[in-house]
């Protein structure tokens, strides 16, 4: 009987810590607009987001600008709350005091909260132009790794070492591209350079997802797709419709096979999605962002 109890606890043990052990990878393009995302052909994407949910009406917080729009990612507020209303924006300088802060003067954001609440988590950031750490306190990641001159595919292969690596545990991955936000600055949004970078970052998130399946990391891993914002002309910052109107996806075993969907949603509202995923019980005070309706089964 003892040996029978025994096997039974270690079998609701192993079902409870897998159930808590969520492995959630988060894909960055930066400047990735709705018309492009109509546009331009991205079969890899379309692939892995196909038995998720995904928006086309997202909206960046205001300004529509790169630092400020992955830091309410992130922190599950807007630049009002958390104060990063440039990209200019460093923890020794910067105009708008945040109204809530961590010991170290940064803006909670979700990592610190499942280092705090998930046991055993591991954490990991990966990007391409420099500015975009400054926001996050590094305390909270486990692993960081930036590539010079919109690199990305040491990132991406760094990025499947560290899933591999700690795979019994739970993750949360952070993989981010600033090269088709460059494209735009450089030859305009929807130029045939811009639809190249869309192009050759949808090839690489097809082989960054196939190494996964190879190593049989696919299966039970959430993805989200997030950006910052779109973009007009050669330039973002204002408030067109090109500017303010975004994709936003996800997929996972909770997830909702809604396809196409059309819900409020904005940047500040992807750390409530993490945080659900995650089962946090404790959300700050400080964040206004909500959980997107009719996401989650």
């Amino acid at each position: 009987m003892k040996h029978l109890l025994l096997s039974l606890f270690i079998i609701v043990a192993a079902f409870y810590h897998n159930a808590l052990a969520q492995r959630v990878v988060i894909l960055g393009l930066d400047g990735f607009s709705t018309e492009g995302y109509k546009s331009i052909k991205h079969p890899h994407i379309d692939e892995l987001f196909k038995n998720g949910v995904l928006s086309l009406t997202t909206r960046p917080v205001m300004p529509s600008v790169t630092l400020p729009n992955w830091t309410s990612h992130f922190t599950g507020s807007g630049p009002e709350e958390h104060g990063v209303t440039a990209n200019t924006w460093t923890l020794q300088s910067h105009t708008l005091k945040a109204i809530d802060t961590d010991p170290d003067g940064y803006y909670p954001s979700i990592y610190k909260l499942v280092k705090e609440q998930v046991r055993g988590v591991k954490t990991a950031f990966y990007y391409n132009w420099a500015e975009l750490i400054n926001s996050t306190n590094t305390r909270y990641l486990d692993d960081r790794s930036f590539q010079h001159q919109d690199g990305y595919d040491s990132n991406y292969t760094r990025a499947i070492h560290f899933i591999d690596q700690n795979k019994k545990s739970p993750l949360l991955v952070f993989l981010y591209s600033v090269h088709t936000d460059h494209a735009g600055h450089g030859y305009g949004w929807m130029s045939k350079e811009y639809i190249s970078a869309v192009e050759k970052a949808d090839s690489a998130i097809g082989h960054f997802v196939n190494e996964l399946k190879l190593k049989n990391l696919y299966k039970d891993t959430y993805f989200l797709l997030i950006t910052d914002h779109g973009g007009i002309n050669k330039g973002h910052g204002g408030v067109s419709m090109q500017e303010m109107q975004i994709p936003w996806a996800i997929t996972g075993p909770t997830i909702q096979k809604k396809g196409l969907v059309d819900f409020y949603n904005s940047n500040k509202n992807t750390s409530l999605a993490l945080a659900q995923i995650f089962r946090l019980k404790k959300i700050p005070s400080s964040w206004t962002g909500i959980t997107p309706e009719g996401i989650f089964k």
